[in-house]
């Protein structure tokens, strides 16, 4: 798995920086991206809802949480490697908000490993879009730098004619129905729709809003099934 991403350009600064060093802490004798200490502080997302990857205090038989057996959002499943926690929490901010992209291609390679054992049968990667605007501030979408190393491990073609047409508030510290009406008409595909079984990528999923209207454009463009993968989940 770490072989295959670091054949990404990202994926060989990294290695350059750090060679044996563990990308969160430095620590040497790291034999991939992260050393044991950090390995074993990872909050893997284990026992999570299997169609919103919420984490369950106790998981149920039908592993579905109280919002999803309720009212199940528009994608049919999804995966999130770790749980928002410390360090996840401040590696990925440091990644969207300070530009250290080189802790890219070690969070690729989870979502990989994720993308291999549940997502197999996808046949395009969509990366959640940023307006222009917002990407030009920013200077890059962290969704597509996580995904470009996932597109060259496995050959997937990315999701390119998904575009964000409307500027929208950031959605942290938006309630569930701001969160709705924020993202109202805010994506659009243009063209046609050459996929089945689309993946959406991104670093963080907090209430699922972004990725359930994402599926929702999606399925009414054709797609007869879409699956969402992230980092992290809140």
């Amino acid at each position: 798995m770490h072989g295959r991403i670091v054949k990404t350009f990202a994926g060989k600064v990294a290695r350059l920086l750090f060679a044996d060093c563990c990308v969160l802490c430095g620590a040497g004798g790291s034999d991939g991206w992260f050393c044991v200490r950090c390995t074993a502080l990872l909050p893997r997302n284990d026992g999570a809802c299997r169609r919103c990857a919420k984490p369950l205090a106790l998981p149920t038989e039908l592993r579905l949480c109280a919002g999803c057996q309720t009212a199940p959002p528009a994608f049919a499943a999804s995966r999130a490697a770790l749980r928002y926690e410390f360090p996840v929490d401040s590696a990925l901010k440091s990644i969207k908000f300070n530009r250290r992209l080189y802790l890219v291609p070690a969070f690729s390679s989870l979502l990989l490993q994720e993308l291999e054992q549940h997502f197999s049968d996808t046949d395009a990667l969509l990366p959640v879009p940023l307006h222009h605007w917002r990407q030009a501030g920013r200077g890059f979408n962290q969704a597509r730098e996580l995904c470009r190393p996932l597109a060259r491990a496995t050959g997937l073609p990315l999701l390119r004619n998904v575009k964000r047409v409307r500027a929208t508030r950031p959605q942290s510290g938006l309630e569930a129905r701001e969160r709705r009406r924020n993202l109202r008409q805010a994506f659009a595909v243009h063209g046609a729709l050459d996929c089945r079984r689309p993946l959406i990528v991104d670093d963080i999923m907090t209430t699922g809003e972004t990725c359930d209207q994402l599926a929702r454009l999606l399925l009414r463009h054709g797609a007869s099934s879409v699956r969402v993968l992230v980092v992290a989940r809140a």
